[in-house]
């Protein structure tokens, strides 16, 4: 079975790599720990690791941990006998049965109480669950997906992740980068959640190289699902067909001009003036780079400088060896070439 290419969008590296974690993971049993910041698409991961295994037409049960209450948990997740406890008035099944022989995704993990914590490593060990009220085991066959966006590592160190539990969920880790990570792939992502959101509202919204620019300078905290959801109101409330970086909200276009216009201010407290000044020759040698579509002679002019002195300054501000520090410049004069080509079609993705 194959995986369609559409459940993770994007040409970075470290996505890539998940796809291929993915393809050679899916085909097993092996139980997976999807860990990355909301947003990222650890779920849309999950459901690609079912949908090209073997138990794909069988039920995923995705659960989340977190929006359950923790006097509910058990029973949700192992089921109950009638009886069991005020309310019971009949018997039902856990999700761990109504995933019989498909998968379970279980999201959010890491807020699991350490009770529980201890009655999913059995299951996890033995293939069994125990209903609330009953003595007795049943048998369930099922692949077991988790996700988190904390640090369980950490978790663990403080004594409220079982260490035993951690090592038998990771098993197969996958990280999800923050979009932040991986900036070139926003191009990519606008033009899909562009034509999605146009397809569903029949329209034909189109969005400015400058709006574009505007986006893929921000960091995203929400991700892909905050990028996502922009678009969508984007195309709802165009007014002319065209979506201006005027038309974003006002915190990603604060976000954007903060980034390049740093406001430095002096406090009562002690400034490191030469701190402050490194940090305001990067954003400039960043702008610069901007606007040059990534060209190191070009932005060297506009800066005054050769361009083996921005070169050597680049290097010395982010403090990584040349090889690395070249790759994200080429990077992102990729993205830009990207952008300009947009532009060219039109101002649209």
């Amino acid at each position: 079975m194959s995986i369609a290419p559409t459940y993770m969008i994007g040409e970075h590296p470290s996505i890539k790599k998940v796809h291929e974690i993915t393809r050679r993971v899916a085909p097993t049993d092996a139980t997976v720990l999807i860990s990355g910041e909301s947003g990222t698409g650890k779920e849309l991961v999950a459901r690609a690791i079912h949908s090209a295994s073997p138990r794909a037409t069988r039920p995923f049960v995705p659960v989340n941990c977190a929006a359950i209450p923790e006097n509910l948990l058990e029973s949700e997740l192992f089921g109950h006998v009638r009886g069991a406890f005020t309310g019971a008035h009949a018997s039902r099944l856990g999700m761990f049965q109504l995933a019989n022989h498909g998968t379970i995704f279980l999201d959010e993990v890491g807020e699991l109480p350490l009770p529980l914590q201890a009655k999913l490593l059995r299951v996890l060990q033995d293939g069994e669950v125990r209903p609330v009220g009953t003595d007795h085991s049943v048998a369930v066959h099922v692949r077991v997906i988790t996700a988190t966006n904390k640090e369980l590592a950490h978790q663990v160190e403080k004594g409220s992740f079982r260490e035993d539990l951690f090592f038998r969920l990771q098993v197969i880790p996958i990280h999800l980068p923050p979009l932040r990570g991986r900036r070139s792939d926003i191009p990519i992502l606008t033009q899909h959640f562009l034509e999605k959101a146009n397809a569903r509202h029949g329209l034909a919204v189109t969005i400015s190289r400058e709006a574009m620019i505007y986006l893929w300078e921000y960091d995203w905290p929400g991700n892909i699902r905050e990028l996502e959801n922009l678009i969508e109101r984007l195309v709802i409330l165009s007014e002319n067909g065209a979506a201006e970086w005027q038309d974003l909200p006002v915190n990603i276009r604060a976000f954007v001009s903060d980034k390049k216009n740093p406001k430095l201010t002096i406090s009562g407290e002690q400034v490191d003036l030469r701190e402050a000044t490194d940090q305001l020759q990067l954003r400039l040698m960043d702008e610069a780079l901007r606007l040059t579509k990534g060209n190191k002679s070009a932005a060297a002019k506009i800066l005054g400088l050769k361009r083996t002195t921005l070169v050597a300054k680049l290097r010395k501000q982010s403090g990584r060896p040349k090889e690395e520090c070249a790759a994200d410049i080429e990077d992102r004069q990729e993205t830009f070439d990207t952008l300009l080509a947009m532009g060219e079609r039109g101002k649209q993705l």
